[in-house]
Parts: structure tokens; sequence; C-alpha cells
């Protein structure tokens, strides 16, 4: 049944396929696009790195916070209309940050566009889960599931040669022409919001419209919120000795756990957490947790490093990522063939002990690391993430009932922009923890009288000497060039101690697995009701 897959879809189904898949590749390009261009921006903005981190991280939480409230949303004002609405507000959002004449305005345009896009990345799987028989599922999944693990890849490469050639802010210009198309596309092939003929799904959106949980909105929005300022700003603010950190874990503390019992005894709930009784989809969206932190974190990490310890352009930086982005395409388009033949169980923990060998991989890097030692450990990384993202995704919702998939898809993909927006801040958190405890531990072992570090100043003293306009107080000079190498050679122990942190953690979820549903005896059939 499945390999006639492809001829089973209609043109207007395959139109709709690649509608969907290019209004979610807008959202996730522009949640690693920036990375490479953070420099650009600290330098252009007159900003601190922690302060230009809010670009990722602002865009990150708007979204995330969004996710669960596009089922809700698109229930409430269809389907179609919720999903072009998302597309319009996301591109002028993107222009309002092109434009933006500061980091303030350029922080707050990014949360803007985090909220009026948010909801593309749910809608678009829910689109496609409903507009296309589940017995071509496979084929459609990884479609979208190419967009989804390419996308935050290609985000660094395309910003980088934007930020290079044309300056940071065309990474925000460019989504003007393909926003504009995609919006022409779902007004062409999406089914009208009206035209479906169902009475039930008409009555429930009307029961919807009469109520709206204003409550369970501003509790997740403070919860998450919260959540994100402790992560992204303790560090900086001395964490529990900052009274702005006290107050804003114990808002966290209380809002979160409230808005999981506000949720649950409402009967129109603006995030239906009941959907999570499916143990396959809880078990899925544990593992999407990790995923994301993995495939975000380190898209956010490995261009950092790159730039900060290799002297790396932004486009070399982009071109350093794109073999692994190239890997997943190529690895998706041959799985979606067979992937419905196959365990998704085996594929998961497969593909998550492939993940941990790659970390582990990307965890050695030393002084001498370059391109070459990245190169397969990059590429590995892109080929085990497809082979995970695709069937964890069928695995996840395919057993869903088809009235439930809408809310199951924006939970699952909450759980994966949340693991990202969690990796990016706790993984810089560990960076920058773990930098300070390597570099106290190195100056611990510097010992003035020691003959080897006399050695080694007298010879910066004599490489000052050969170069021009050295001046004088060689020893001193000699000394902040040690501190310097001191602070690489930190960094790059910190840089390894992030990476097997991320091993450490696909270890943990691979039990998971076990909780999965066993696939169904008639291959090529992912969802049951």
């Amino acid at each position: 049944m499945n390999p006639a897959a492809p001829a089973g879809l209609t043109p207007r189904q395959w139109a709709v396929v690649i509608t969907a898949s290019i209004g979610a590749l807008l959202e996730i390009i522009d949640t690693s696009i920036t990375n490479v261009a953070l420099i650009q921006i600290q330098a252009n903005l007159g900003a601190t790195l922690a302060e230009v981190g809010w670009v990722v991280t602002g865009y990150a939480m708007a979204s995330v916070v969004m996710i669960p409230l596009s089922s809700w949303l698109s229930e409430r004002f269809g389907q179609r209309t919720y999903f072009i609405f998302c597309l319009v507000g996301f591109t002028s959002a993107s222009m309002l940050c092109g434009l933006a004449p500061n980091l303030a305005v350029l922080v707050a345009a990014r949360i803007l566009q985090g909220l009026l896009g948010g909801g593309l990345l749910p809608k678009a799987q829910a689109i496609l889960f409903q507009s296309v028989p589940t017995a071509l599922q496979g084929m459609t999944q990884a479609v979208f599931g190419m967009v989804v693990l390419v996308g935050p890849a290609l985000g660094p490469t395309l910003g980088g040669l934007l930020t290079d050639t044309l300056g940071w802010r065309w990474i925000f210009f460019i989504n003007l022409p393909f926003g504009l198309l995609t919006v022409a596309m779902a007004l062409a092939f999406l089914e009208p919001d009206r035209a479906s003929g169902q009475p039930a799904a008409n009555q429930a959106s009307q029961e919807s419209r009469g109520s709206v949980d204003w409550i369970g909105i501003l509790l997740l929005a403070l919860g998450l919120g919260g959540l994100q300022v402790v992560l992204e700003q303790g560090h900086q603010l001395d964490w529990f000795e900052s009274a702005t950190i006290r107050n804003l874990a114990l808002l966290v503390a209380l809002t979160l756990p409230l808005f999981v019992w506000w949720e649950l005894r409402r009967r129109k709930p603006a995030v239906d957490l009941r959907v999570l009784r499916h143990r396959s989809l809880a078990a899925g969206s544990a593992f999407s947790l990790v995923l994301g932190m993995g495939l975000y974190g380190t898209v956010f990490v490995v261009p950092v490093f790159a730039q900060t310890i290799l002297g790396y352009t932004a486009t070399q930086t982009g071109l350093l990522i794109l073999p692994g982005a190239l890997a997943s395409g190529i690895t998706m388009a041959l799985l979606g063939k067979v992937v419905s033949k196959l365990d998704p169980r085996l594929l998961i923990g497969f593909a998550a002990l492939g993940m941990v060998f790659t970390m582990l991989a990307l965890g050695s890097i030393g002084p001498d690391t370059g391109a070459d030692a990245l190169w397969w450990p990059l590429i590995f990384r892109g080929i085990t993430t497809v082979l995970m993202f695709l069937p964890l995704s069928l695995a996840s919702l395919g057993s869903l009932p088809r009235q439930e998939v809408a809310a199951g898809t924006g939970f699952y993909n909450l759980t994966r922009q949340l693991g990202g927006s969690f990796g990016i801040a706790v993984l810089t958190l560990v960076l920058e923890h773990q930098r300070a405890v390597h570099r106290a531990h190195l100056v611990e072992s510097l010992a003035i009288t020691d003959p080897r570090l006399q050695q080694r100043i007298q010879q910066l003293q004599l490489w000052l000497t050969s170069r021009p306009g050295h001046g004088g107080g060689l020893h001193d000079q000699a000394l902040q060039v040690l501190s310097l190498q001191v602070d690489r050679q930190a960094a790059l122990l910190a840089y390894g101690d992030v990476f097997r942190l991320m091993a450490l953690l696909f270890v943990a979820v691979i039990p998971l697995v076990l909780l999965f549903k066993p696939p169904p005896l008639a291959a090529g059939a992912p969802g049951r009701s």
C-alpha cells in the first residue's frame, strides 16, 4: 500500500502539503537564522552578548506560549483563517525586525514575530494529518519532517550568506516574498473553514466562541515567560541572591501547577491537557523535549563555537552546518518510503543511541579542533535526528483519534519548541558556568614559580618582540596573552561539557521507547481512531 502513496495524493493534496510545509519552514528557519548574525547585531546595535541573546530567546518563548493555544484559536476562528492570519502577522513582524533602530525594538519585534507566527508549526502539521488519508501519512510526514529538521540547520547557512553579503537586516527582509507567496497558496488551496459541512465541528466552534479561557491563557504566559527569564537571566543576576529571580521563581512555581489544575477543570480549556491520557503522545512529548534541546541547542552552540573559538565568518559557519542539513534531507526522503514498514520503537531507540555517540564525538573537541573534526559528527547528527524525528511523529500522533489531532500536534510541537528554548538557555548557562570553573582550575595550576610557566612567558616575550609596534612592558603583555590562552582552553573544555550533557539526556530518555504502542498489524496505517 505504502509504495503507492505518492501516486495516491491528488494535485490539490500535494499543494496543501507544500503550502503547510513552507508555512512551517518560515517559522522554523527564524528560530536559528539569527544565530550566526548575533555578533554582527551586537556590534551594530551596541549590546552585550547576553543582551543580544534575547533576540533568540524572546522569539522562542513567544512562539512557545502560542503553540499550545493554536488548537483553541483555530477552533475559535477557523483553521484556515488562523493559519493565514499567522502567515500575514509573521511576515509583517519580520519587516519590523529588519527595520528596528535599536536592540529594544528588535527584541520587541522578535517577540511579536513569535506571537504572530507561533501557530504556523502546529497548524501546518494538523492540516497535513487532517487533509491527507491515513495510509499516505508516511510520505507527507516525511516532507514535513524534512522541513522541521533541515530548517534549523539551513537557518545558519542562509543567515550567514545574507549577513555577509547584504547585512543582518536581510535575514528578516527575506521573509517578505516567501510569506506573500505562502499566503496566496493558502488562499488558493486550503479548504475554506465553512465548507467542510460538519455540523458537530461548527457547533463546537460556536461553543468555544462563547467562552474564552483568559485565566488559562494568563497562567500559561506567566508560567512559561517567567521560567524563561529565570533560565536566561539567573546567572547574570547571581541566581537566588537576586530578589527578581526569587520572585520570578516563586511565580513560576505557583502558576504552572495552577495552570495544569485549571485547564483540567475546564470543559473548554485554552490548552487541552487531557490529550496526554494517550500513552504514546505523553512518551513522545517527553522524547520530543530532549530532541528539541539536541536540535536547537546544538544549532545554537556550534555557530557560537565556530565564530568565537575558530574565528569563522558567518558564511563559513553556515557552510560548516550545511552538510548535516543535506544529510537530513536525503535521509528523510529515503526513510519516508519505508518508515511505515518498520517498527518505530526500534528506529527511535537506535537513533537515540546514535545521537549519544554523536554528542560524545562533538564533546571530544580540543585546541586543534577544526572543520574536519566537526564535519562527520555534524553529518551523523543530521542523520540520527531524522531517524528519530519521523518515527517519533508517527508513533506519537498517528494513533490519536482524528478529533484530537489538533490538540495533540499542538502539545507535541510545544515540547520540541520548549526543548529548544530550554536548550539554548540551559546550554548557555552550563557553558558560562563551566567556562568559569575550568578557568579557575587552570589558573590554580599555574604556579608563578613553575619553571615551565616561566619558560612559556619568555617564549611569549620573544614572540611579542618579533611583532611590529609591540612597545614596552613585554612581561605584562605576555601575561595578557597567556590569560587569553587560558580563556580559550577553558572555553574548549566547557563546550565539551555541554555536548556530553546532551549525550546524558539522550541516554535518560531511551527507556521511554517502551511506552510506545506497537505498530498496527497493517503496514502503512499509522493512524487509528
